[in-house]
């Protein structure tokens, strides 16, 4: 029987256990689920830079932004309220759209 000892989906038990199969699991404290949700976003962000088709990719953002959501809530905020804070950061500073790719900046 395979370990796992990682963070999962809320409904991943009930579709192992839909098979037949049974699972092991707790409830993680608030320090560890913060963890969590930090090792699962590199895991999600590893899956995303390996992925070879634009299908493959959304499914990862997908997953990202999932992981996105569950870390505002941890942080005291909301979705809205973090993409307010985006909205106001690209209109200060910029997004991404230009592709600029800084090389270097001289000092006096």
């Amino acid at each position: 029987m395979p370990t796992y000892n990682k963070l999962v989906r809320d409904r991943i038990l009930d579709i192992i256990e839909k098979s037949n199969k049974k699972t092991t699991s707790r409830i993680l404290t608030d320090v560890e689920y913060s963890s969590e949700i930090t090792k699962k976003m590199h895991e999600e962000l590893a899956e995303y830079e390996a992925t070879t088709t634009n299908e493959d990719a959304v499914e990862e953002l997908a997953d990202l932004l999932e992981l996105i959501h569950a870390a505002a809530v941890i942080h005291d905020t909301t979705f809205e309220e973090l993409e307010k804070v985006r909205l106001d950061k690209a209109k200060n500073r910029g997004g991404f759209d230009e592709r600029i790719f800084l090389i270097k900046v001289e000092d006096d």
